[in-house]
């Protein structure tokens, strides 16, 4: 049992220090201790994702196997801990100018990550559900964290009935996988489906479970909740929705078809491939229309979540390498883009129009410059690394007997370009009419901007090691 503890450490640090500031916020008076709480909690995710990357390089199962704690879900406990603690840093300034700092956000952010942490490491159907489900809970209160907005409501109630939704779907196909394999164990459900002898109702199981967590990474057609919960929820929350969530919910995909259905590659592969191709082009051709650039980074989600599957539905080991890598560059992208639309302000109030942006570069060409960077890397511009991350994933589905899926990424990767470049347009070449946005200091959300820039040019050396580590996790977990 003290072992079993051990793996689960990092989980149960930052559950209790979440309880803990929840008893400081009710004893201590909740306006005084936000602030300070927020970056607690900063602090503490960080250190957990320290705890986490220097706990080995070994495979350990906790629980009997409910738990597993290796290094693929090291690395995507990582990639969550350092995203939501970004988020956090990004969102103090935004929250407490807009009266919205209140001491529960922190703490939901914390608990939600703890779900996250849960979900990767889950060896057990019952495992991933209270993983999910914790998380979910939390991902639903802070989208509508601001009362007196109807959309922000509207967003909250939105994103919870979906969310019951495919929560459904999701216990309906873990209880059909129950009902014909008679475990809940993935190790005792990959034996079930040993030598390609895979029963009708284990992939009616496979459909539902698969159903459920396409929502989660906002996957056509269970991607409707989306665009609008990313326009009502506060700036700072969809800059968390576009982050660690979808890594914690892209490797819960993976850890479930490969450690449960590993040996029914062939059954599950065409679904996923499927909604590949759905998500990449409606993704990218909905995006077109949109003026509201916190609704066409929603659909572009939607898109990269698109490019993303195609790893996944290569199958192989190299398929996996390629979605991490490819997550990781993604959430890099997502950080620097949010920080910019924190940025878009006039007289004070936030700005979401891209046509606001109309000849920024003259007012802050240092800004307009590293928007371009990050808007040619969401596009796949070579040689920025939002380029060599399509470039794994289309890699992994051609050698992975996919190429007419790579070929139709390619495509869809042209026509959702048009939207990235529109920006850059407004910033460059637009008409110059009406108030430019304010002058205002970049301080963090800046430095948070040009730093994504920077690494979507530096990082094309060596990744600064991402390659490397998500190959060791891939290795671990397709065997």
């Amino acid at each position: 049992m003290s072992n079993d503890i051990l793996q689960i450490l990092p989980e149960i640090i930052l559950a209790l220090f979440a309880i803990a500031g929840l008893m400081a916020g009710a004893y201590c008076g909740k306006d005084a201790i936000a602030r300070p709480l927020l970056w607690a909690t900063t602090a503490v995710l960080l250190v957990v994702a320290v705890l986490v990357a220097g706990s080995g390089s070994t495979t350990h199962e906790a629980f009997n196997g409910m738990f597993i704690n290796d290094g693929f879900a090291r690395f995507a406990k990582v990639a969550i801990l350092v995203s939501a603690a970004c988020v956090l840093i990004m969102s103090e300034g935004y929250m407490r100018t807009r009266d919205l700092l209140r001491f529960e956000y922190p703490i939901l952010v914390a608990l939600s990550a703890v779900g996250m942490m849960v979900m990767v490491s889950a060896g057990d159907l019952m495992a991933l559900y209270m993983g999910l489900e914790l998380q979910s809970l939390a991902l639903y209160v802070v989208a509508s964290l601001r009362r007196d907005s109807v959309k922000s409501t509207e967003a909250g109630l939105k994103y919870f009935v979906l969310g019951a939704l495919s929560s459904g779907l999701l216990l309906y196909g873990a209880s059909l996988v129950y009902g014909y394999s008679g475990t809940t164990l993935f190790s005792g459900i990959i034996t079930t489906a040993e030598g390609g002898q895979t029963s009708v109702g284990l992939l009616f199981g496979i459909v539902f479970l698969i159903s459920g967590m396409a929502f989660k990474v906002s996957a056509v057609p269970f991607h409707m909740w989306t665009p609008d919960v990313y326009e009502g929820s506060p700036t700072p929350v969809t800059a968390f929705f576009a982050t660690a969530p979808k890594v914690a919910a892209m490797a819960l995909f993976a850890r479930v078809l490969h450690d449960a259905f590993g040996n029914a590659v062939s059954d599950w592969s065409q679904i996923i491939a499927l909604l590949s191709l759905l998500s990449m082009f409606l993704g990218s051709i909905a995006a077109i229309g949109q003026t509201n650039i916190k609704r066409l980074m929603a659909f572009s989600s939607i898109a990269h979540m698109g490019y993303a599957l195609m790893g996944l539905a290569a199958g192989t080991v190299f398929g996996v390498q390629a979605l991490l890598i490819y997550m990781a560059i993604y959430v890099t992208m997502n950080i620097g883009v949010f920080a910019f639309i924190l940025l878009m302000e006039k007289d004070g109030a936030p700005v979401t129009d891209i046509r606001a942006l109309n000849m920024y570069s003259k007012s802050h060409p240092g800004r307009a410059l590293a928007v371009l960077a990050l808007m040619f890397s969401l596009a796949g511009v070579p040689p920025f690394l939002g380029f060599f991350g399509k470039l794994y994933v289309l890699r992994a589905a051609f050698e992975g007997g996919l190429a007419w899926l790579a070929i139709a990424g390619v495509i869809a990767s042209v026509i959702g370009a048009y939207y990235y470049l529109r920006i850059v347009f407004f910033m460059y070449f637009g008409s110059d009419q009406g108030e430019a946005l304010d002058k205002n200091r970049g301080g963090v959300l800046g430095a948070f901007l040009v730093a994504s820039a920077v690494i979507m040019l530096v990082a094309i050396v060596n990744m600064f090691g991402i390659e490397g580590a998500a190959a060791s996790a891939a290795a671990t977990l397709v065997q």
